[in-house]
């Protein structure tokens, strides 16, 4: 573990003992649980970086270009979303046996306005909201304790992953598996990327995008 003050130490415990209890605890407050938790850990930033809380979690002004966020990006998304579709979902389906849950989405079919409401939600929630939780603060707190050796990387990005595919566990046992190796794809992009922050929000974004497009017209 790399030496750390108590502030370092203290603020990322505390912060992510409040994350659990918004998402365990009794008092459930769904779509916008992760906003209130991205500001939580913008707030846990400001205090532990004095100052610079978007810096910190890999907001970085010089790689927010045109080309990156809105060719590359979708560009990305669009080939993770061929692979999940033609590569995870079969493969793991025959693994388990069990189809992904997609219930939780049968109400988008055909429904033009609660589609154009959930591309918002989920470009809020889903998009800022978790790639800031996971890639942003979960992930590079794990390297600030941890380094960024091999190893600590590769376990860094698997038990992310892990995590990640247990928070989509509504998709049933395959959306988990499904959903945590896609978490993991785009936790390796983030640090490929060197921790662009904005690159991988976008990937999720337009990925997610492409996902509720599908619904829509029935595909899923």
């Amino acid at each position: 573990m790399n030496n750390l003050s108590l502030k370092q130490i203290a603020i990322p415990l505390i912060t992510t003992a409040i994350i659990c209890f918004l998402w365990f605890g009794p008092i459930q407050i769904p779509y916008i649980v992760n906003i209130i938790i991205s500001i939580l850990i913008i707030i846990a930033n400001y205090i532990e970086y004095k100052g610079k809380p978007f810096a910190a979690l890999g907001f970085q002004r010089e790689k927010f270009k045109f080309k990156n966020i809105f060719v590359l990006a979708p560009l990305v998304a669009a080939g993770l979303f061929a692979f999940y579709v033609f590569v995870l979902v079969p493969g793991i389906t025959k693994l388990t046996g069990a189809p992904i849950d997609y219930s939780a989405f049968d109400q988008l079919v055909g429904n033009l306005p609660a589609c154009l409401i959930a591309i918002l939600l989920v470009w809020a929630t889903a998009g800022f909201g978790e790639e800031i939780i996971f890639r942003g603060y979960f992930m590079r707190q794990f390297v600030k304790f941890f380094g960024e050796s091999k190893v600590s990387i590769a376990f860094n990005i698997i038990l992310l992953a892990c995590f990640f595919g247990f928070m989509h566990s509504y998709q049933g046992i395959t959306g988990q598996l499904v959903t945590g190796i896609v978490g993991a794809l785009i936790a390796l992009i983030f640090y490929l990327r060197k921790y662009d922050l904005w690159f991988v929000i976008a990937v999720h974004g337009f990925f997610d995008t492409i996902a509720i497009v599908c619904v829509y017209f029935g595909l899923a």
